[in-house]
């Protein structure tokens, strides 16, 4: 599979809805270790492929963001250019 910006944005909007949709069946089952099991499953697969989409197009959410960006000037900073 070619991870392309689409392709990587629905792989982590699948995982993430897999992994509510569990959260939400475990709230009627409780003691069901293999939804539990599953949940830690879809957990280190976001783990893993959110690193990628955050190096290749950006950070999806705030939280996604490290402080980097406060090093670099702000798009309305003049960098001293007439252009």
């Amino acid at each position: 599979m070619i991870n392309t910006k689409s392709n990587l944005k629905h792989r982590l909007m699948a995982i993430r809805f897999a992994i509510w949709d569990l959260h939400l069946y475990l709230d009627t089952h409780p003691g069901d270790c293999a939804a539990t099991e599953l949940i830690e499953k879809y957990k280190k697969q976001y783990e893993e492929v959110l690193p990628e989409y955050i190096c290749r197009f950006g950070p999806l959410t705030a939280e996604d963001c490290s402080e980097k960006w406060l090093c670099s000037p702000f798009p309305w900073v003049n960098t001293g250019s007439d252009c």
